[in-house]
């Protein structure tokens, strides 16, 4: 983002464009009245001219100012109705607001958000923050591999002032969204790389050098690493690439130490990610139409990268551990094949059926590594693994699978609070029984494709230990939403930034 967003207790500069918001079947707020009267009342005029504009939520009526005013344009902001504005609703007016200061070519803007009588005074920062978030998290694009073609009339948004004399609890809610804001947009550029450019050691270095100066551990496992450990399924499915497989742990110690206590409040959450950095379907190759939406296949990979960077960045006072799996899943003569019997870090035999079914093979050793070597008190998984999740869902919901109810009711409180939609999927015996093997411990594919994504979780459910609290979120169709001619999105970064604060952060 180019764009500088802040919260101020007044307006000391000039600026192309002044912003007001008005609540839709209210009267004029006193930033509204105050800016009426200093530019010879032209926002009155157009609101007696100009019926239409009623301040319902995300609508915008852009005026063009005095001569003698010291700005271009006033931008009327409708807020809907007060007593259901909330921070998610803010959010999303702050992205239409960006929209329209691009169209404007405005350099600079300034909204007016002083707390008065039509706000419920606990709002009036978190509105005024959630709002100046929303514009800078649409300040995201990805050209990085564009030539420039800046024209000289060209002008980009480079700053957003909102002015609130609730300043002091907008500016550390502020803070927060900016923080949570970098995680998701460091997430979506290693998405948005091209698997020339992305491919596992190179997305591990890129996650050293974003992480490590924020004061996170980090540790590369490489391909001899892998399998000195004995994480043959990880290896496996990297086997036929050139670019040979690897893993990166990343540790956030921000939990203060008890001294002479140790009541599992120390142990970390951990989090472990799907990174095939391209995914071709390996022997058992995909058809050519949409493979090269298979770069994203690191989806789950990136979203705990950014998860990391985020909690790093907003110093989150809890214990994380993220661990990511990268591969590139390639035929070759060294490829694995379909019937090739491969072993696991946790000692159980796997048949390979379709070597299109990898993700689950690469989560499979990160989560034994993770749980054995960190001794986690609760685990979560996200990989972009089915496609029978995008065909149960769509993109609306992100299928979640959890073994413990405790767990999934912490996260379906984060995903109402955070925007990022989750929704609980079975597990259970008729699952597993599919998953389980004739010539080895399991398999990596069930017998038909019938509860595809059920299947897939029951797999990695064999690979939880001791009744760990665990869950699985399959991101497929939250992912893939993305344009595949434009930037693709992010999921993940936000609903468990949320269940961090909410459940994990000491009080």
């Amino acid at each position: 983002m180019t764009v500088s967003v802040s919260i101020k207790k007044s307006s000391e500069k000039k600026t192309d464009v002044a912003i007001v918001a008005y609540f839709e079947g209210r009267e004029p707020t006193k930033d509204a009245v105050k800016l009426d009267k200093e530019t010879n009342g032209v926002l009155d005029s157009y609101l007696k001219k100009n019926k239409t504009f009623k301040g319902k939520k995300e609508q915008t009526a852009v005026i063009t100012a005095p001569h003698d005013s010291p700005y271009q344009h006033i931008v009327l902001l409708g807020l809907g109705d007060p007593e259901t504005l909330d921070t998610l609703t803010a959010a999303s007016i702050g992205k239409k607001l960006h929209k329209v200061l691009t169209e404007l070519q405005a350099s600079g803007a300034v909204l007016f958000m002083s707390k008065d009588g039509q706000f419920r005074d606990e709002k009036a920062g978190s509105v005024s923050a959630c709002i100046a978030g929303g514009v800078y998290e649409a300040d995201y694009k990805f050209d990085k591999y564009k030539t420039p073609e800046k024209k000289d009339d060209d002008v980009a948004l480079a700053h957003f002032i909102v002015v609130t004399n609730d300043d002091t609890s907008a500016k550390k809610i502020l803070k927060d969204q900016k923080a949570v804001i970098d995680g998701v947009c460091f997430a979506r550029d290693l998405i948005n790389e091209p698997p020339n450019k992305l491919y596992p050691e190179s997305f591990a270095q890129m996650v050293k050098a974003e992480l490590k100066p924020l004061g996170v551990g980090v540790e590369i496992l490489d391909e001899k690493k892998l399998q000195k450990l004995g994480m043959e399924a990880h290896w496996t499915v990297g086997m036929g690439s050139d670019r040979g497989p690897c893993a990166v742990v990343m540790t956030w110690n921000g939990a203060k130490k008890k001294a002479g206590k140790n009541n599992g409040d120390d142990a970390p959450v951990a989090f472990v990610g799907k990174g095939v950095t391209f995914d071709t379907g390996g022997i058992n190759i995909k058809p050519s139409a949409g493979m090269e939406a298979m770069k994203i296949d690191m989806g789950g990979a990136a979203a705990v990268a950014g998860l990391i960077k985020t909690l790093a960045q907003r110093k989150a006072k809890t214990n994380v551990v993220g661990i990511v799996g990268l591969a590139e899943n390639m035929p070759s003569a060294r490829a694995y094949r379909p019937s090739d019997v491969i072993g696991s870090m946790a000692g159980k035999t796997i048949e390979v059926l379709n070597t299109d079914a990898e993700g689950r093979l690469v989560l499979a050793d990160c989560m034994t590594y993770v749980q054995r070597k960190h001794k986690p008190r609760a685990m979560i998984d996200l990989a972009t693994l089915t496609g029978a999740m995008l065909v149960a869902l769509g993109h609306e919901y992100c299928g979640t699978f959890v073994n413990n109810d405790d767990l999934w009711a912490n996260m379906e409180k984060a995903s109402k609070e955070s925007g990022e939609k989750l929704w609980r999927m079975p597990l259970g015996e008729a699952f597993s029984k599919e998953m389980r093997g004739t010539i080895s411990d399991y398999k990596n594919l069930g017998n038909s494709r019938n509860a595809g994504a059920s299947t897939a979780a029951a797999f990695l459910e064999f690979f939880v230990e001791n009744d760990l609290p665990w869950a699985h979120m399959d991101i497929a169709g939250m992912t893939m939403g993305g344009s595949s001619k434009g930037p693709r999105v992010s999921f993940g970064v936000k609903v468990l930034d949320r269940l961090i604060r909410d459940q994990y952060e000491a009080a």
